[in-house]
């Protein structure tokens, strides 16, 4: 009999890369700007006594306070484990292993391959235009047999906005071929470019959402899906039984009260705040080649001996991430917008490179 038990695993797991998620790829830092999380913890506690039985599905309460937040119906919501899980539930309902392909279009967010390959999907990538468009001829010449596309707008790393001309035109080249899907996991920071409005006008639009950004709650891992209810009731049929646990539920459904979301947009203007001030210091620095515009709470920025910096800034404990391995971001780096005084020390350690 075999010991080999990698032997025994799928030939496309074993190949698997896995995403290197900022908790992964480690660090021993106390400024920690490479997973865009909001840096101060929230005042939520727990107020549900009931572990002793199992959670609703899809708890009634989170569900309505998200409608009536992201203003759709109820029935228009699914809540899941991050939106990460949400992007697998929808391969794994529409998309038919060794047949359908998933599309997307880099750089942009690393789980949609990730999650293609473990399900044994075929991906297909079509690079963004330099300005980080859609590139539609050549997204329109790849569509033969593709299920679902996956656009991230605003783009992570790359922090832009997807025209939403484009948008329309990709709607209107995959309507009744495949689901577009609206990865909207920093729109908070720009509200006014949602797609949520546009889902009774398209009936194969799909759009992600999260409470780990702007709400603060990257620990909860609670994501939502927004569809027509039709989408929403094939991913009912292949999500899990008990995807929010009761701890989840009831934080979540305080994060999504009046106070809560309060609470979240005094956030999201903090940050923003954050953000323009650092935008303003960073071209002033010797090092730097190029910030790029962002409507998120990261900049994207380029650097000179980007390698050397982020390591420099690493072992000064000033945690960022580094994206030199994605397509067009040579030189680039991701800063996550902390406090002030974490952007502060930002600043000052690389204001120290630039005279070294």
């Amino acid at each position: 009999m075999s010991t080999d038990i990698e032997a025994l695993a799928r030939a496309n797991v074993r190949a698997l890369t896995p995403y290197m998620s900022a908790r992964r790829l480690g660090g021993n830092g106390d400024v920690w700007l490479n997973a865009n999380e909001y840096p101060l913890p929230v005042p939520f506690t727990l107020s549900q006594q009931t572990l002793n039985r199992y959670p609703e599905c899809q708890p009634g309460e989170v569900i309505e306070r998200y409608a009536a937040y992201a203003g759709v119906m109820p029935e228009q919501v699914l809540v899941s484990r991050g939106a990460d899980e949400g992007i697998e539930l929808l391969m794994r309902a529409f998309c038919e292993p060794g047949k359908d392909a998933i599309l997307f279009c880099p750089p942009t967010y690393g789980m949609y391959s990730v999650s293609a390959e473990t399900i044994g999907i075929e991906y297909r990538t079509v690079a963004a235009l330099p300005d980080w468009q859609l590139n539609l001829p050549a997204i329109a010449e790849q569509l033969d047999g593709v299920k679902v596309v996956y656009m991230c707008s605003p783009n992570n790393p790359t922090g832009n906005l997807i025209k939403q001309e484009d948008i329309r035109t990709l709607l209107a080249m995959t309507a009744g071929k495949a689901l577009v899907v609206a990865d909207e996991a920093y729109i908070e920071f720009c509200p006014q470019a949602t797609l949520a409005g546009w889902l009774q006008e398209f009936p194969h639009l799909v759009i992600l959402r999260t409470l780990s950004k702007a709400f603060a709650l990257a620990g909860l891992r609670c994501g939502f899906t927004l569809a027509n209810k039709p989408v929403i009731d094939l991913l009912m049929k292949v999500i899990a039984p008990y995807p929010l646990a009761t701890p989840v539920a009831d934080v979540a459904a305080q994060a999504l009260s009046d106070d809560g979301i309060a609470l979240m947009r005094q956030h999201v203007a903090e940050l923003n705040d954050n953000r323009a001030w650092l935008m303003a210091q960073l071209p002033q620095l010797a090092v730097t080649e190029q910030v790029f515009p962002s409507e998120t709470n990261y900049i994207l920025v380029r650097f000179t001996h980007s390698a050397t910096i982020f390591k420099s800034l690493w072992d000064q404990g000033i945690i960022l991430r580094d994206q030199n391995k994605n397509p067009g971001l040579a030189g680039c780096l991701r800063i996550s917008i902390g406090t002030r005084t974490e952007c502060e020390r930002l600043i000052a350690a690389l204001q120290a490179l630039c005279v070294e």
